[in-house]
């Protein structure tokens, strides 16, 4: 190992960067380095220009490719190697188009998720769908991350390294506790191949394919779509966009400010404006009340009465997740 590595691995452990993180970066400088066939030591705002036009027109690579190798560049040049650049000028960021994602109706939703014959890869994008989790959050769950006294499911360390807690319904909690009785899970609750390991996400988007195929749905679909279709779901139930920002944890779906967020999710105009009665959906703030909301909001998508102790699926909501 180079020192220059040794030393940009060190800077990336002593900021406590994600370790998907610290192996994209370096992915990124040994591509760069070997591009050239020197260290980037030696390197200078020529050649970055010079990669980045390699990047950009030869390879043709999307902008969040770019981005990440943009990033690691930044990372070396600034905090590594302490280059006194004006950063933004020498290593451009690329303007990423901002998408609207194509989203399943909930009729595509519950037949894709039928097309999942696998029972462990069927609750884990249950999960991503009724919880609004991603798929990496929801591989890495443990059995005592599910609080059936609170209702809640505790996510730790999701994007950002951020803890959070997100709804559980009365019948993704009755889900989970069938699983629970058939896999008997310990350490983790979807385990993977790998002894004490967890499922790996790239299992999961396998199986995902296979369903979508199966399920004959022409729309893109990955783990991630049932993420946007929990949030669409959800606005279109009438909750209100700060309503599901504050549920995902996320600025992405709803910015703060109006006409931009108006326009991020991909439903009717008319679902978007004050038609929806508010009434019924409280402001959610941090604490047991965003979580009644939510709850509530969900369970009509899903079917559920969420006003009883479970209704029509006769689950107490204060039993104990394992049977």
């Amino acid at each position: 190992m180079s020192p220059l590595r040794y030393r940009m691995i060190e800077d990336m452990q002593v900021r406590n960067l994600a370790p998907d993180t610290q192996r994209a970066y370096l992915q990124q400088i040994t591509q760069f380095a070997r591009h050239f066939g020197k260290s980037p030591e030696i390197l200078g705002p020529a050649e970055i220009r010079a990669y980045q036009l390699y990047l950009t027109r030869d390879r043709q690579l999307s902008a969040s490719s770019i981005l990440v190798a943009v990033s690691a560049l930044r990372f070396i040049y600034k905090v590594t190697l302490k280059r006194r650049w004006s950063i933004d000028e020498v290593i451009p960021a690329c303007r990423k188009p901002q998408k609207l994602p194509v989203v399943m109706s909930q009729e595509e939703v519950y037949r894709f998720l039928d097309a999942v014959k696998n029972l462990k890869h069927r609750v884990i994008l249950t999960i991503c769908y009724a919880a609004g989790l991603r798929v990496s959050e929801a591989v890495r769950l443990t059995p005592a991350a599910i609080d059936p006294q609170r209702m809640v499911i505790h996510v730790e360390e999701g994007k950002g390294r951020k803890d959070r807690y997100v709804m559980l319904s009365p019948k993704l909690l009755d889900i989970l506790r069938s699983y629970w009785r058939s896999a008997r899970p310990k350490e983790w609750l979807f385990p993977g191949d790998l002894p004490r390991q967890p499922i790996s996400t790239f299992a999961v988007e396998h199986a995902c394919r296979k369903a979508r195929r199966q399920s004959n749905i022409a729309k893109p679909v990955t783990p991630h779509s049932l993420r946007h279709a929990f949030a669409v779901h959800l606005l279109e139930a009438g909750a209100d966009l700060r309503t599901i920002q504050l549920l995902l944890e996320t600025a992405s779906y709803c910015p703060r400010t109006l006409d931009r967020g108006q326009g991020s999710l991909s439903v009717s105009p008319a679902l978007r404006g004050g038609d929806c009665d508010q009434a019924a959906i409280k402001p959610l703030r941090r604490g047991s009340g965003r979580h009644r909301a939510s709850r509530r909001i969900a369970c009509s998508i899903a079917g559920v009465d969420a006003a009883g102790g479970g209704g029509a699926f006769g689950i107490a909501p204060r039993a104990t997740f394992s049977p």
